[in-house]
């Protein structure tokens, strides 16, 4: 059944961020809800814990039948354990392939297998799947289980250093070993006797250490992304005892160590650990383990790269399992701001995007999906005021055609980094702007109107 929106407001400092973000509930009657993708359309897919993927219509209601469900003979569910992470094949849209990463019954072991959807129903998959990779897990805690494709077309897959607590097994560190590390395979190629092909590029691919692997010296990396706009990599581990730390690399270079054992966040853990001939790669950004919460445990998100609110734009949204706020970390000064606490939501295990770029946050404990919206915008502006713009893509020019707003207005063109390229009054209702100096791309285009009124939408240029 289709739920009432509610608003709930989150301020923020306005020393940082000059906006004020709110939840929209979006989809409520989940079950642990850990992951959400999208297939590149408009629909949202759920991965519920416990074995489930729900579909949610673009209005939030949830279909009827679960796209997959994996029972308990196949996963093994509680605690860390169950499905943890999907991702669509590049060319889902003809080939029809997806991957999820889940625990195996029977011994808890990481496993990630390829599935396709019904040929005759996009909205049910069939039920028999191809293992692809199987990595044994000694415990039943840091499975990871974050599956993204990369910007390379590659699928890249984040592993923990196999539980317990201070990797006792010191994994994170061994490069024979998958076990705490970011692993890189090529769904589309097989070799020998594996399911899938080694890229060539791998660091360790014929030479010392696991083929797989891509970078080293993670804890857990509970939810990595690659940033649509520029594809950038940005990485959340789960701290031991005192920090929780957000890792970004421009790029995504081979062979970095991202130091754990050795050091949690910036801090020396284990004394003798680190090495004079090896680079460590530190995080960007980090929080300690102090004001009282009950426990630490980050949940990474994306860079915002929508096109309806542009005070978010290219700023990366984390949260933390369980602590009832929303992080921000401003990615040129690297700076984390805070939303107050959010009564009565807690347990955030994963954020999403859809098909345009807006961001969504998943609620386990309530099992909800909640959209991330910028009400300093005026929420209910954008009822009052609207504007097009033709044509769409545009080369050398395109027009503004503004409705229901009051002049004089002023309309902005932003790049995906959020910078501002250009920036004029609109006196008139149809108004021409000249881009033949922007290079092809896609572009944000805002007006605001003389009442405070703001809308957004985007822009595509060819040349």
């Amino acid at each position: 059944m289709k739920t009432k929106i509610t608003l709930l407001l989150l301020a923020l400092s306005a020393s940082c961020f000059a906006q004020t973000i709110a939840l929209q509930q979006f989809a409520t009657g989940l079950s642990a809800p850990v992951e959400i993708v999208h297939a590149g359309d408009a629909r949202l897919f759920i991965v519920q814990q416990g074995g489930a993927i729900r579909i949610a219509n673009p209005d939030g209601t949830l279909k009827p039948n679960n796209f997959l469900t994996l029972t308990t003979a196949t996963i093994s569910t509680g605690g860390e354990r169950g499905l943890l992470g999907l991702a669509f094949h590049p060319e889902y849209a003809t080939n029809g392939y997806f991957y999820v990463n889940y625990t195996r019954t029977g011994d808890g072991a990481t496993v990630v297998a390829r599935y396709s959807v019904d040929p005759n129903n996009p909205d049910i998959a069939l039920t028999t799947g191809l293992p692809l990779i199987t990595i044994a897990q000694p415990f039943t805690n840091h499975n990871g289980g974050t599956l993204r494709f990369g910007p390379d077309g590659y699928l890249y897959i984040g592993m923990g250093d196999g539980g317990s607590g201070g990797d006792p097994g010191n994994r994170a560190q061994n490069i024979n070993e998958n076990l705490g590390k970011m692993l890189r395979i090529d769904v589309n190629t097989v070799s020998g006797i594996l399911n899938y092909g080694i890229p060539p590029d791998n660091p360790f691919a014929n030479a010392d250490g696991n083929d797989e692997i891509w970078a080293v010296g993670l804890r857990n990396p509970w939810k990595f992304s690659f940033d649509s706009g520029n594809g950038d990599l940005w990485v959340a581990d789960v701290g031991q005892n005192a920090v929780e730390e957000i890792n970004h690399v421009s790029g995504n270079p081979a062979g970095l160590n991202y130091g754990w054992k050795c050091y949690e966040g910036n801090n020396t853990y284990t004394a003798g650990c680190a090495q004079p001939n090896v680079t460590y790669t530190f995080p960007v950004a980090t929080y300690p383990h102090s004001g009282g919460a009950p426990c630490y445990s980050i949940t990474g998100g994306y860079v915002y790269r929508g096109t309806q609110y542009p005070n978010m734009l290219g700023k990366y949204y984390f949260a933390d399992y369980c602590i009832n706020r929303i992080g921000m970390v401003n990615t040129t000064t690297n700076a984390i701001t805070y939303s107050s606490n959010f009564p009565n939501i807690s347990g955030y295990t994963s954020f999403g995007q859809d098909l345009g770029g807006e961001l969504y946050v998943a609620a386990a404990d309530q099992g909800r999906i909640y959209r991330i919206v910028d009400s300093s915008l005026g929420v209910n502006e954008f009822d009052k005021m609207a504007f097009s713009i033709s044509p769409n893509p545009a080369s050398a020019e395109f027009f503004v055609k503004m409705t229901n707003g009051q002049y004089p207005a002023t309309v902005s063109v932003v790049d995906i980094t959020g910078k501002t390229l250009l920036s004029q009054s609109l006196d008139s209702e149809t108004n021409a702007i000249s881009t033949g100096l922007f290079q092809s791309g896609v572009y944000v285009v805002n007006v605001k109107d003389n009442n405070g009124a703001v809308s957004s939408s985007k822009l595509v240029l060819t040349k």
